[in-house]
Order: C-alpha cells, then structure tokens, then sequence
C-alpha cells in the first residue's frame, strides 16, 4: 500500500534538493531519515520533514499494519522545477542584473516491502558487495 507526500514552493534551487534527494532514492525509511540527520545541505532537513509525513499519511490509511512490520521503503522521488522569483541587483554604470530565485517541488511516495522483494533487495546488495 502506498503512501504520498508533496512538498511546493521550497525555497531551494531544484538542483541542490536533487543532490539530497538522490541519497534516498530506493532506501528503506530508517536508513532514508538516517542518511538525511546527518546530511549537512539545508535541503536535508525539508526532505527529513517530508518522509516523516509520508509515514504518518502510511500510518493513517493502513492503522492494522505495525509501523515495524510494514518495512517502509522511498519508491519515488521526485524533484520539479517551481516558480522562479525574478530580481535585479545594481551593477556597474547604473544597470541591473536578473536574479533568479529558483524554488521546487518535491513529491514522495512510500511503499512497504513484500517477502519476495526483501529477500531479491538483500541478494543484490551482498552480490554488488563482491
């Protein structure tokens, strides 16, 4: 069972929310919120806010399945492009320069394991370890 959670109007250029989102990708929710505590970009701490809402809207539409058991996992992220604030900055011989303060939009969505894949997930990992 899926879970969703949309974040917009982030004050943050999408590239750098896409370098953080990029840890994540894939990942289970515990080891995801624990790549992003410890990631030191500002963007961390948005996508860190954003997961946890993912789980409680899992949490709120699957209130029979434990937290524990559900094995949570980040099947999508994405980063989109929002508006982009224009300004001007004074420059030399009374012109301006365009600013552009860009801002995104990210959207989440969780997923719980089943058996099959848990066990496939932990066989490709230990053969891309040798």
């Amino acid at each position: 069972m899926e879970a969703l959670a949309r974040l917009k109007n982030v004050p943050t250029s999408p590239r750098k929310m896409r370098l953080v989102a990029d840890l994540v990708r894939g990942k289970r929710v515990g080891v995801a919120l624990s790549i992003l505590k410890f990631t030191p970009n500002h963007a961390a701490i948005r996508l860190e806010k954003l997961v946890l809402s993912a789980v409680a809207n899992w949490q709120a539409k699957n209130p029979e399945v434990k937290l524990e058991e559900a094995e949570l996992f980040v099947k999508t992220i994405m980063v989109d492009e929002g508006r982009s604030l224009k300004r001007l900055r004074t420059a030399p011989q009374g012109r301006g320069h365009r600013i552009r303060k860009r801002s995104n939009h990210v959207t989440l969505v969780i997923d719980s394991f089943s058996t099959e894949e848990v066990t496939a997930d932990v066989v490709v990992t230990n053969e891309k370890a040798n």
